[in-house]
This record gives structure tokens, sequence and C-alpha cells, in this order.
């Protein structure tokens, strides 16, 4: 992706296969609260997008309008809202239903032969690891056990596109490690794009193709940095120097602080091979003024 100046500032350029866009979004709430202003970036299908920022910045609400849930009062969105999955803070399921009733609830709102709900809710179920567990309820269910009936109800209808809204704040750390791995199992396997929301600097560094700082409240995106780990990703690369570096300039950025030195000056000592993470400033609009 690109961008090039000029005098009004950054102009957004499309990159070729973007599951979502947003463009100079903006969004004021009828009682005056400003959430967020002129955010920019897109995302695409194998992009693992996750955006961090302090509490209160609008973070959430940027899912919100992506879903349809919010109108934003400002600017546009592109995407396609007929198949989006959409993981929530809490599992939200129904307890009432077991785990293989619950998966298979967006295939019944879809309308789909009781026979493919099936096929499909059972794929879903073994991506998800929750195979032998299918008559369970949820009251019997781990807090990890049921985030990830969450995320295999949202896999049935195998939407272009994921979005997460701290989906793992509420688990132990152990846990949200092992959830952390297996979504970015499920993301290699569905080539999906995800847009990950979280407060955990070395969660976004550890999932993500990009992270991206948004400042306080009203949220504008301030800074891009492309993450070089390949994948997969084993829990070995949390005690990695250059995973800590990077971590460290993404907080250093969160807090407001100029890096201690660019990121191509630090990644001049990374391994053989990996490429140099780099720290994008954004501007007005949230696009990167990269060069061509």
């Amino acid at each position: 992706m690109s961008a090039e100046i000029t005098d009004d500032g950054p102009l957004r350029v499309r990159a070729p296969g973007e599951a979502l866009a947003f463009d100079h979004v903006g969004m004021t709430f009828p009682d005056g609260t400003h959430a967020v202003d002129e955010v920019t970036f897109g995302v695409g299908r194998g992009q693992f997008v996750t955006v961090v920022g302090p509490s209160g910045c609008g973070k959430s609400t940027l899912l919100k309008i992506a879903s349809g849930l919010l109108e934003p009062t400002r600017g546009s969105v592109t995407i396609d809202r007929d198949r989006i999955g959409y993981v929530f803070q809490d599992p939200t399921l129904m307890p009432w239903r077991t785990v293989r009733g619950n998966v298979e609830v967006l295939a019944e709102l879809h309308h789909l032969p009781r026979d493919e709900r099936r096929r499909l809710a059972q794929h879903a179920i073994d991506l998800v690891g929750l195979n032998g567990f299918e008559d369970h309820y949820p009251k019997s269910l781990s807090g990890g056990m049921r985030m990830r009936c969450s995320l295999a109800r949202t896999l049935t209808l195998r939407p272009p596109i994921m979005m997460f809204d701290e989906p793992f704040g509420a688990v132990d750390e152990i846990t949200r490690e092992h959830l952390n791995e297996e979504t970015l199992r499920l993301f290699e396997q569905e080539g999906f794009a995800g847009l990950f929301i979280t407060h955990s600097i070395s969660e976004a560094v550890f999932m993500s193709t990009r992270v991206l700082v948004m400042s306080a409240r009203p949220g504008r995106i301030v800074a891009s940095f492309e993450v070089p780990f390949p994948y997969p990703r084993g829990s070995e690369l949390r005690f990695d120097p250059d995973f800590a570096a990077l971590s460290g300039e993404v907080s250093r950025t969160l807090r407001g602080r100029s890096p201690r030195k660019t990121m191509n000056e630090r990644s001049e000592g990374m391994a053989a091979g990996r490429a140099p993470a780099s720290r994008t400033p954004m501007g007005p609009g949230g696009a990167a003024p990269e060069r061509q």
C-alpha cells in the first residue's frame, strides 16, 4: 500500500483486495462526545491488523461502525456486511443451547438446511478443538472453552473478515496465550482479513501483520508498525529480543513519546533473513505518508 502527499495532507491510495476500508471516518455521538476523528486505513485478505490505544479512544467504536451497528457522522466504510464475523468481549452464548446448538445459530439465521448446518457446525467445532464437547452446555465449560465456542459460531459461514473486540481480556494469561495461538492457526487456515482490538501490546505484536496506534479521544491513528515475524508464530516468539524491542516501540508511541531510535536502526541487529519492522507516523487522515 502506498500514499502520496498533497498540500491538503496524505491522499489515500486503496490497495487491491481490501476486505475492509475506513475512509476519513469520524464519529460524534448525540451527546456531543467526539469519539473518533479522520480514521483512514484498510485491511486486506491475509492481513491481521490490531488497533491499540488508551481506554475510551474509540477502538470498539470502529468495530461497531464497520459492522453497521453505528453510522459514522463523517467519512465512509467499505465492507461486505453479508458475511462478517464478530467476536465479542464476552462469549455471549445461549445457556439453554449446547455447544453444537450455539455454533449452529448463524447458519440457522441464514436459513440453511439442517444437514448443512450440522456439517458446517461440526467443521467449526473441530477447527477450535471442541470435538467431544458438542452436547455440553455453556455452564459446564471453562472460560477458554466458551470463547472457543464463540469463535466456532463465527467461523461457520467462513466470513472473509473477522472482527475481534478484546475477546480474550477476561481469561487468565496462559489461556489467553493459547487462544492467541489458536486464533492465528485459524487465521492461517482460513485466510480471512482480521481486525483485532486489544489493550495488550504484546498480544497485538504477537498476533498481527500490522499494529495501529490510536491517540486519546477523539481517537486518531497516530502510527503504524509493520510486524516482520513470519507465521506460524509459536510461544517462543514472546521471548525473542526483537519481539521485546518492537513491543517497546509500540508502548513508547502509545504513551506519546518519541521512539528511542527508528525501527530501521534497531532492525540492523535483527537475525538474517528477517524483514525489518518499520514505524510509520500517520498523517491527519490516518493515511501513511509512505514514499512511492
